[in-house]
This record gives structure tokens, sequence and C-alpha cells, in this order.
């Protein structure tokens, strides 16, 4: 790796605009991997840098470069939730069907953090899928029962699933549906939620 490649990568792990913007019309490689394979555009949106991730993605950064981890800058964005990239990141035209080490695609941990907004904006502008199954056979709608904590931020996650045409009572692999789910852990805002969708 050459000095400008690490400027490039440290600029933009640590949101140095001027950085990221020296080194790319030095020539620093704009996919250039670190140790771990993560391009600069990955670690500018594990940083929620948008505005040296709009450099990147200007320069020709490609969205869906995976790590060793198998995480993308597309799928970061639904760990982190940040809407701002997601709308930076959207132009680079991500593979919404690229899957993450548990086969999930970006709206599913989206739904199991409760990144409402993400949730929100991901459904509106793309066409994501709604009833995608990851490795463990869940759904985003699933995730967002079985791992979140049944609060306001989780109950807006699941009536947006439930809007966007989410299937309610696609079971898990050991056929448990979401609203059998929502009942075994006593949330009773979302099992009423899941009720009303029927």
């Amino acid at each position: 790796m050459n000095a400008l490649d690490h400027d490039l990568l440290t600029a933009a792990r640590t949101g140095d605009t001027e950085g990221v913007r020296t080194a790319i019309e030095g020539g620093a490689r704009v996919d250039v991997r670190d140790d771990e394979l993560r391009t600069p555009l990955l670690l500018a949106v594990h940083g929620d840098h948008v505005e040296a991730a709009r450099l990147l993605v200007a320069a020709g950064a490609d969205p869906d470069a995976q790590d060793r981890r198998e995480e993308s800058p597309w799928l970061a964005t639904g760990v982190t939730g940040s809407v701002a990239m997601l709308r930076v990141l959207l132009p680079a035209g991500p593979d919404l069907t690229l899957r993450n080490r548990f086969g999930g695609v970006s709206l599913i941990p989206a739904s199991e953090r409760g990144h409402v907004g993400y949730v929100r904006e991901v459904l509106r502008v793309t066409d994501i899928d709604v009833d995608h199954v990851n490795r463990l056979g869940w759904t985003a709608l699933l995730e967002a029962v079985i791992l979140g904590e049944g609060g306001l931020a989780h109950q807006q996650v699941v009536e947006l699933l439930l809007a966007a045409g989410a299937t309610r009572d696609l079971p898990d692999g050991d056929g448990v549906t979401p609203l059998a789910h929502a009942e075994r852990r006593g949330f009773a805002e979302l099992a009423a939620l899941l009720r009303d969708a029927a």
C-alpha cells in the first residue's frame, strides 16, 4: 500500500473531508482495502462521515465492496441507521439484494435496532424486499419482534413494515409467527399491531 492509499483510509476513518479530497486528487485508489478488507467508503459509513462518503461516491467508490465480515458500505447503513448516509449512497446504485454474514439485507438490522427513520426512508425510496428471509429464518418483521425491546421505536418499525406489505404471519424456521413471538415476550402493543393487520 502506498502513502496516498494509506492517507485515504485514515482520512475516511476519521472523517477528514479535506484529507479524503487531497488523497483522491493525488491518485489514491478509491477502493483500496485495509487489513480487514474495509474500503474508505465503508470506514466513512461506520463513522457516519457523510461528507467524506459523498466525495468517495462522487469518485466512483463501490457501495457493495464487502470486507472480511461480509459488511459493505450499503449494508452498514442498515446497522448505523443513518438516513443521511443512505441518501449519499443511493446514487451509487447499491445492490439491495446484497447479504451480510447473517444472510440479511440492510432492512433487517435496521428493523432489529429500531432505526425508525432509516426503515421509513429505505421502504419509501427503494424496492428492497420487505419479506427477505436471512440465514436464521428471520424477516425484518421477525427481527423487530424477537430482538427488539417492544418499545415505541420497534412499534413504529413494525407499523412501517406492515404498511409496506410485510407478511405478518410469515413464520420463522421453527414455524413461530411474529404475533406468537410478541405474545411470548409480553409485547402487548406489538401483538395488537400484528393482530390488527389481519
